[in-house]
């Protein structure tokens, strides 16, 4: 496999990553929901790295933010999501769900996930056993419903925690700290949520990284993941959001 995935810590108060995905045979790089335009072109130059796709999971200006600055001065291919025309003006390439596309050789994956925002998208590369979920689903969490529905959110998270176990998942935000200090007060007995909290605090005191994640260890420790209904979601949901 000639392709493997970088971070940006964009280093700001929404704890965002931007990620880089490398051909690296070409050094040609997708950058996906980059906050700051400055941060994937210093990195690039500093690779030796040719930007070519950029895409994009929802509107947002957090994940938005970079794209007038990286097509000030390069002719790039946006991909994003076609229910978000109207919001994101700058994409060329409109997704919706089940479209496929490429990234030279390589084969994407688009699964709509409405509920943070109503156009959501998520890109799910199978031969790298790779999620990009941008703001759905989260480690030990998933994003507030700033636009859609309880259900809508439930309906998405259920597609994603069908992907396959071994499934990487990057996705926008460090808040996997907090997302699990939330998780451990629904489900104080997990063992294996204990543990991974246990990880999780090594990894944040060293300065560390706690992504990816994965499928398998989401449906272990992630309660969101674990609801059985969408109203048992919705009351998880809003226990969060005033937690």
């Amino acid at each position: 496999m000639h392709y493997k995935i970088h971070v940006i810590d964009v280093k700001n108060a929404l704890k965002n990553y931007i990620w880089l995905l490398e051909d690296t045979r070409s050094k040609e790089v997708v950058a996906v929901d980059p906050t700051e335009a400055e941060l994937v072109t210093a990195f690039c130059q500093q690779h030796q790295l040719t930007l070519k796709q950029i895409w994009l999971t929802h509107w947002h200006p957090d994940h938005t933010g970079g794209v007038p600055g990286l097509l000030a001065n390069q002719n790039l291919l946006v991909y994003g999501p076609r229910d978000e025309l109207s919001k994101i003006s700058l994409i060329s390439n409109p997704l919706q769900n089940n479209d496929h596309f490429h990234f030279n050789d390589l084969k994407i994956e688009v699964i709509a996930t409405p509920g943070h925002t109503l156009g959501h998208i998520t890109y799910f590369i199978e031969e790298m056993d790779s999620l990009f979920s941008g703001d759905t689903l989260f480690a030990m969490g998933c994003g507030r419903l700033f636009e859609g529905t309880a259900e809508q959110m439930y309906h998405s998270l259920n597609r994603l925690a069908a992907l396959p176990i071994q499934t990487k998942v990057y996705c926008t935000h460090e808040y996997t700290l907090a997302n699990g200090e939330f998780a451990l007060t629904v489900e104080p007995h997990n063992v294996a949520l204990q543990e991974r909290m246990r990880q999780v605090k090594a990894l944040r005191d060293a300065d560390q990284i706690t992504l990816p994640s994965t499928i398998e260890q989401e449906l272990e420790t992630n309660p969101f993941l674990r609801t059985e209904s969408a109203e048992d979601f919705a009351r998880i949901r809003s226990l969060k959001d005033q937690f």
